[in-house]
């Protein structure tokens, strides 16, 4: 399909996706977004890039679409923001058929809808490989939004759902032994935590929050330094998930849980909006330790724990 029918193709799938928060979407130049009064507005923006997050042979387009677009939801959640549109830049060589564009759009759009956000712009282009930016916005009452910056020592920590789930059936697809792309995986269809993010700010429970999407080890280091401070886990309390094991829930990735920290006194519940919250560790004085993030061992040893997650660019 040429470029510009692409275009009015995608215009025309993505009128089913329309909110009131788009008072201009795809047509012009730019889109008009309307933002509630005493609101400020959130931005993130992801790329989803053939062999380095997805391989066409193990990953259809729709789960494909539905991916791309949770990362940046993800990330409004773990900001405890509500989104409200995204923007798509796609980029595509020649022998990727029509079906599979289509079929990107659908999973795509399906979480969108799902969600009430409007796919309200972006672009197309030839590309050497399927190179997908995904633009997400949305918005959070003024001052109110969740920071990575805020954890203080004596605060414990959190995380929502299982870890691992996400990095189990990829190990096995390294391996070369077949995966189903279940609607009911957590790797091929991820569910991104908006409700308990919202829950959370709208009961200022927490003081720093981050989504889970390179991994525990890497994205508590990331509050860590934002905040200052250090940290200490429990092995035994993370929830580990269904056909994994410590090491893929520490540094696998991709689980786009929601990590977060609350003061030592606060009362955090078991469940929120239907998804298992369970306390692993502490945040720490920097200066305690040597390193960053420790861990506390079945045998009763304490460890560094090093940064395995995913990281780009490193060997």
């Amino acid at each position: 399909m040429k470029e510009r029918s692409l275009i009015q193709q995608i215009r025309k799938m993505a009128a089913s996706s329309a909110n009131s928060a788009v008072k201009a979407g795809i047509g012009d130049d730019c889109a008009v977004l309307r933002l509630k009064p005493g609101f400020e507005l959130l931005v993130t923006t992801d790329f989803c890039i053939e062999n380095v997050h997805f391989r066409r042979a193990w990953h259809p387009p729709t789960v494909v679409g539905h991916r791309c677009l949770t990362r940046g939801l993800s990330d409004v959640a773990a900001m405890g923001g509500e989104p409200l549109a995204c923007f798509l830049s796609l980029g595509l060589p020649a022998d990727v058929p029509q079906s599979w564009v289509n079929g990107f759009l659908r999973g795509l759009l399906a979480l969108a809808r799902r969600h009430n956000v409007q796919l309200a712009g972006g672009d197309v282009s030839s590309a050497p490989q399927i190179t997908a930016d995904i633009i997400v916005t949305g918005q959070v009452p003024a001052g109110t939004a969740v920071l990575r910056s805020g954890a203080q020592p004596g605060d414990r920590i959190y995380v929502t759902g299982s870890l691992g789930a996400s990095a189990a059936p990829l190990k096995q697809l390294f391996a070369g032994k077949p995966v189903k792309p279940s609607k009911s995986s957590p790797h091929f269809y991820p569910t991104p935590r908006i409700k308990v993010g919202d829950w959370l700010r709208k009961k200022r429970l927490v003081t720093a929050m981050i989504d889970l999407s390179d991994g525990l080890s890497v994205d508590l280091a990331h509050i860590c330094s934002e905040s200052g401070v250090g940290a200490s886990l429990i092995s035994n309390r993370i929830p580990i998930a269904k056909n994994a094991d410590l090491d893929l829930a520490l540094n696998g990735g991709e689980d786009y849980e929601l990590l977060f920290t609350a003061r030592r006194k606060t009362k955090i519940p078991a469940r929120i909006a239907g998804i298992s919250v369970t306390e692993i560790g502490e945040i720490r004085n920097r200066r305690d330790y040597s390193s960053a993030i420790q861990i506390l061992e079945d045998n009763g040893k304490v460890r560094p724990l090093p940064q395995r997650g995913w990281e780009h660019f490193s060997r």
